[in-house]
């Protein structure tokens, strides 16, 4: 019997431990939020311990995206066969671990191997978070909950930000990336207690305890019979992961389509600012503690945009608020681009660049931030869900890690503005890809999605 046996529950409260088990879940993307954010700050210190030069800097931050990388290929495997939660746990223990191997780092080297145990924490979590919330969320709240998880991420940059500005005073850069354990446990100890995901249970054949689960989800009886039902239609399919994938052409059109928007979420260049903005502001004319609490305003402007996406994501669809995004961000960074080009010679010009800064971020933050693992969970069949997502995640960190790896050599070989400018590009092309390959999924079932999918409809309307 699960230990979330059903009860009397109304369909409210089946809501509310909805909302309670997706956001604990979602307690992943605080995780991986703080692991991007607290790098920025702790980077210069971190050169100045170590002499390390700029090269060494693109290491240490990009290792933890190759971590991820591999994390991301091994989450597909755990997810399936231990299960969502246990992934989850296997990703809270090792948070632990790597926040606390970096704060005993003792050379470049030891910080680096420390940051790709990090990184293999992210990449279980940013692939099996998503993957739970999706199947435990109810289809019209699909996308704010899983919205939610991108939440999360942006409030663990912020505190990353102020965290590392208040400690920069003293220069305690071992601190910055050591508190990190702390959530790290709290964490471990949520996900302890969050129940199975009940589609990965109808996959193990443990139809009771499916249903139990459910039924304390939901709260109605025939909700559950109906979703019970819909799940074990899908389930008949014979093929699963790399199998469907070699026979089925639909389904690698929904793979295909889950690695082009995680490229494109990396090309907007979001990473690039989260990664390096005390570097930006100092292009910009800001020098000392001002970089720092301009990185913390970026964090800010980042939750609160995210805040308003999760309002609307449900009510304004995926595809209108992708484009206004794109749009957004193409302006943002193409202006500040120009201004780093032009020089920014006098404060109000300065100012104006961390404006066009935070339009680049308001843009992503209400679309390509929580949209992208929103639709990349959606437009997975359920017998290929594990596999296509692993491949969409690990093209993340893939792309993550080049971004990483080379945003400090293209300043170098181009200059702050071309550099800015060709994010810019990146986000005008994004809004024809957006137009042309990507569907409407608001309030549509996981089931009928697939049933679109599958029966050969184009991309664009899977979700009609």
């Amino acid at each position: 019997m699960s230990a979330f046996a059903p009860t009397s529950a109304s369909a409210g409260t089946g809501a509310d431990h909805s909302f309670f088990t997706g956001g604990m879940a979602a307690l992943a993307g605080l995780m991986f939020g703080l692991d991007i954010g607290v790098i920025s700050g702790a980077l210069q210190f971190i050169g100045t311990a170590f002499h390390a030069s700029d090269t060494a800097k693109e290491w240490i931050v990009s290792s933890m995206m190759f971590g991820a990388a591999l994390g991301a290929l091994a989450a597909g495997v755990l997810s399936y066969r231990l299960g969502r939660k246990v992934s989850l746990i296997l990703g809270a223990i090792l948070f632990v671990a790597g926040s606390l191997f970096c704060a005993f780092s003792w050379s470049i080297s030891s910080l680096i191997v420390a940051r790709i145990v990090l990184g293999l924490a992210i990449g279980i979590a940013t692939f099996t978070a998503p993957l739970y919330i999706s199947e435990i969320a109810p289809p019209e709240k699909r996308g704010s909950m899983i919205s939610t998880y991108q939440l999360m991420i942006t409030i663990g940059i912020l505190a990353a930000f102020i965290s590392d500005t208040l400690l920069a005073y003293t220069g305690a850069w071992r601190w910055m990336l050591g508190i990190v354990a702390v959530p790290g446990v709290l964490f471990l100890l949520g996900v302890l207690r969050l129940p199975n995901s009940p589609r990965w249970l109808m996959m193990r054949g443990r139809k009771r305890e499916a249903q139990d689960v459910l039924h304390t989800l939901r709260g109605n009886d025939r909700v559950v019979e109906a979703e019970v039902r819909d799940i074990e239609e899908q389930l008949r399919r014979p093929q699963v992961g790399l199998q469907l994938f070699r026979g089925n052409p639909n389904f690698r059109r929904s793979v295909f389509l889950g690695i082009a928007l995680q490229v494109i979420q990396q090309l907007t260049g979001i990473n690039v600012v989260m990664y390096y903005a005390p570097r930006i502001f100092e292009a910009a004319g800001f020098h000392g503690h001002a970089q720092l609490w301009g990185t913390a305003i970026v964090g800010l402007v980042n939750v609160l945009a995210t805040l308003l996406a999760i309002g609307v994501v449900d009510r304004l669809g995926r595809r209108p608020v992708l484009l206004a995004g794109f749009a957004t961000m193409t302006v943002g960074m193409g202006v500040l681009g120009f201004l780093l080009h032009i020089g920014t010679h006098t404060l109000g010009m300065q100012l104006f660049a961390v404006a066009m800064l935070l339009v680049f971020i308001i843009g992503f933050a209400t679309s390509a931030g929580p949209l992208i693992w929103v639709l990349c969970s959606e437009v997975q069949p359920t017998k290929g869900r594990d596999f296509g997502i692993a491949a969409s995640t690990l093209t993340n960190w893939v792309a993550n890690f080049i971004v990483g790896l080379t945003f400090l050599s293209m300043l170098h070989s181009f200059g702050d503005g071309v550099t800015f400018g060709i994010y810019a590009a990146f986000n005008f092309a994004f809004l024809f890809f957006t137009f042309f390959m990507v569907p409407e999924t608001k309030g549509i079932s996981l089931e009928k999605i697939e049933a679109n999918l599958m029966e050969g409809k184009p991309l664009r309307n899977i979700g009609v």
